[in-house]
């Protein structure tokens, strides 16, 4: 199996094993709720999987638990994040912790950066 195969279904999987932050973020953009834009949830760009992404406006939406602070996950966060810069794609990373506390400032993040981007 090729790599983008790989990474096709492993984001198929990931559709189905959501976290709470990611279901609770997904319920308030999808059906174009946010500025009518559409959102994908997991969604698989190159080697990576986006937890949200708008095509129309090449922004990636990734929802952060804890461990994005430990490890080597902030280079590797940054890594990734350079190479969707490369292919145009800016990301915004919210924490879990926001988008447990308050969907809608979330919401309000992605709004302001939309709107920032313009």
């Amino acid at each position: 199996m090729d790599g983008s195969r790989i990474t096709k279904d492993r984001a198929k999987a990931l559709r189905r094993s959501m976290s709470l932050p990611e279901v609770l973020l997904w319920k308030a953009l999808k059906g174009g709720a946010v500025d009518r834009l559409h959102f994908r949830k997991p969604h698989p760009i190159g080697p990576y999987i986006l937890d949200f992404y708008c095509d129309a406006a090449k922004l990636a939406v990734e929802v952060d638990g804890a461990t994005h602070g430990t490890e080597d996950r902030p280079e590797r966060d940054d890594r990734r994040d350079a190479w969707l810069a490369a292919q145009g794609i800016a990301t915004l990373r919210l924490p879990a912790s926001l988008v447990l506390r308050d969907v809608d400032a979330a919401v309000r993040t992605i709004v302001g950066h939309l709107q920032l981007g313009d």
